[in-house]
């Protein structure tokens, strides 16, 4: 491991932060390597001095806070904290974890700050100006042994003190602090079986204390044996991923209300690497991957072991679907078991897997959002480097089951149970069809304000990019034309193998030709049938795969138009194709009820798309003798329908969870285009 520092960005950074730039500075280099920190992981802090409202200059730690993540930190990440009343703390014999979070967030300079860090005691105890923690993946494959105390003192001599392993907390602050007093001249503490602090008189000096100290553990690291591990014998013909994952995610739902319509599916991310297939084939693979996790602060985001499930023969998909069920109900019984062994009044959290080992293909990253799932799949996937350098050292070796029960169940995470109501369609794949742009791009934001994972197919691959960025929350864009079927499919096979499956497809990509029917050419005709009917029908056989493969149900979405219902003069090439899919919509609904799957339909009118243009507007006014603004409001309520009202409308049938072979219209009041 190489020294990033630049004393030119930390220049940059003094100048533009002020004091606290070479913190924010060198926190960013530890927040930005994921051998060192992941995902809001570690923590940093300085000892300084700031004015209080009095005007007086007080002592103060500023630690990085809660919610924060060390990669892209700012100095609003870290609340000031007055310094004498924390270390006063030290005196106590005992302090809750309730208590400490008071004490602290009654000390902070600002009221409207994030919580301190949980470790914020142990900054403050030790001397060091600077004061820097991360969870190096070197350094815990060193701690994580049967013997990690004996090999850390080898590894790193006097340069570094040894702390057992305590939980994060007032005691693990005391004890690190007497661990310090007794041997002042280290540079470093090592927290076995959790990581590494280093401190120093500025930012450089702990900064480049952790690398030079987290590359002795990589250096001793090397000494260690082999990292491949022996393989098991893999069937000839393997499933892939994209394949399994709406059958994983359908497993692992953490609930499915057939009466209600009503799911808690979660979201998956892959991973696979040469590393991870090591790891994964690995015939010991039920040994080292069950024994628990590198750190304890991991097992909030992963729970303490992963999922081991069979691989997955192309040839017999449901044999293995089986087997699957089973492992995933052997998996549940043990997490209860283990939760009723240490259970002291706490509330049981769901039994369900956050990481799922494949043989053969690589991991899944659970969770209840695509970030979420990130995170965990990150995790796994820095568990399997550490694990192997610590299989390939010595022996793997981590806390026991009680202490990351603990963790598991800190009090202050089960505070947070329940304290706010997720959206709508939080956990839930939405897949829209010509979301670049019009109706499509305003319903794919429509569902993504309501909590869905979204993927946007669009012909046009530079327009759908735009509106995933302007999504975000990894929004996935593909290039699609959807009256090719080997596009469709793959289309799926991406947004599976992205997110784990489908629970809402809005079919909405179209066309409006125009034509008087007794002349048109057969082939325009033949054009408009293949995107506004067989499309549709691609799209919608595509989805039903996936969602039969989930088992979840799942809501199927079409834009048919109000030509369906009340056609237009010389509309025929649109309007023909469009009551074909409106029938094909009731088909849907009749022949995949029984699945849980709903099938729906809005029919819309006059609205600003990519089908009505405005040179359309323009002259369907002037033939009309109306104004653009009059010809757009020509309707019952006399208001122009926009393209979000329209995504208003799938909304509403997408949670309209008994709600199946219905059409709402969305066009202001069409008397003829009205429903009998």
């Amino acid at each position: 491991m190489k020294s990033l520092w630049s004393d030119a960005e930390a220049e940059n950074f003094t100048t533009r932060y002020g004091e606290i730039g070479q913190r924010i500075y060198t926190a960013r280099l530890l927040g930005r390597d994921p051998c060192l920190v992941l995902h809001g992981g570690g923590n940093s802090s300085v000892k300084t001095t700031a004015t209080d409202i009095l005007g007086a200059s007080v002592a103060v730690l500023c630690v990085k806070g809660s919610g924060w993540d060390m990669a892209d930190i700012e100095p609003a990440g870290f609340p000031a904290v007055r310094l004498e009343p924390l270390r006063a703390l030290r005196a106590l014999d005992r302090l809750t974890d309730e208590d400490m979070v008071n004490f602290q967030r009654a000390n902070l300079l600002d009221s409207a700050a994030p919580n301190p860090s949980v470790e914020t005691l142990l900054h403050a105890f030790l001397p060091g100006t600077y004061v820097d923690h991360t969870h190096a993946t070197a350094v815990l494959a060193l701690t994580d042994q049967p013997d990690g105390d004996r090999v850390c003192q080898e590894t790193f001599g006097p340069r570094a003190a040894i702390v057992p392993y305590i939980m994060p907390g007032f005691a693990l602050a005391k004890r690190a602090a007497e661990i310090f007093d007794a041997a002042p001249e280290v540079e470093a503490l090592i927290l076995l079986k959790h990581g590494i602090f280093t401190f120093g008189a500025d930012a450089r000096q702990s900064y480049e204390r952790m690398i030079e100290l987290t590359t002795l553990a990589e250096d001793r690291l090397a000494m260690g044996g082999r990292k491949v591990f022996a393989p098991i014998m893999l069937p000839p013909g393997l499933a892939g991923a994209a394949q399994i994952a709406p059958m994983l995610r359908g497993l692992t739902a953490l609930s499915h209300d057939t009466k209600t319509g009503i799911s808690r599916p979660q979201i998956l991310r892959f991973r696979s690497s040469p590393a991870i297939l090591n790891y994964v084939n690995g015939v010991d693979l039920p040994r080292y991957s069950q024994l628990g996790v590198v750190t304890p602060d991991h097992t909030i985001r992963t729970k303490n072991w992963p999922l081991i499930v069979p691989a997955p023969e192309a040839d017999d998909l449901a044999a293995w679907h089986q087997a699957v069920q089973q492992s995933v109900a052997e998996f549940t019984s043990r997490y209860r078991a283990y939760f009723a062994m240490h259970n002291d009044g706490k509330r049981e959290l769901d039994p369900m897997p956050r990481v799922i080992l494949v043989p053969g293909l690589g991991l899944f990253g659970l969770g209840a959002s695509a970030k979420d799932a990130d995170i965990a799949a990150d995790i796994a996937e820095s568990t399997v480097a550490t694990v192997t350098d610590a299989e390939a050292f010595g022996r793997y070796a981590c806390v026991t089951e009680s202490d990351m029960f603990a963790v598991e169940y800190w009090s202050l995470e089960q505070a947070k149970l329940g304290k706010s109501a997720p959206p709508r369609l939080a956990r839930h794949i939405c897949l829209v069809t010509g979301g670049a742009s019009g109706i499509g791009a305003a319903t794919a934001k429509a569902f993504a304000r309501e909590g869905a994972e979204i993927a946007i197919l669009d012909r046009d691959g530079a327009a759908a990019e735009e509106v995933a960025k302007s999504i975000g929350r990894h929004a996935l864009a593909i290039t699609c034309d959807v009256t090719d079927q080997t596009q469709v499919h793959a289309a799926f096979a991406q947004v599976a193998l992205t997110f784990g499956g489908v629970d809402i497809v809005v079919s909405n990509a179209g066309a409006a030709w125009q034509g008087e029917i007794g002349i048109v050419d057969e082939e325009l005709l033949r054009r408009s049938f293949e995107l506004n009917f067989f499309a549709h029908q691609h799209v919608a056989q595509n989805a039903v795969r996936v969602m039969k493969a989930q088992g979840l149900g799942g809501c199927l979405l079409f834009n048919v138009s109000k030509q369906a219902v009340n056609p237009g003069r010389h509309f025929g090439p649109y309007g023909l194709p469009k009551s074909a899919a409106l029938a094909l919509m009731k088909q849907y609904a009749l022949d995949y009820g029984a699945d849980g799957i709903r099938a729906n339909a809005v029919n819309a009118d006059r609205i600003r798309t990519g089908l009505l243009t405005e040179r359309m507007v323009t002259e369907r006014a002037r033939a009309r003798g109306l104004s653009e603004a009059d010809y757009l409001a020509g309707n019952l309520l006399r208001r122009e329908v926009t393209a979000d009202d329209v995504a208003d409308a799938f909304l509403f049938l997408a949670l309209a969870r008994k709600t199946t072979a219905g059409i709402v219209t969305v066009d202001g009041g069409n008397i003829e285009a009205s429903l009998r």
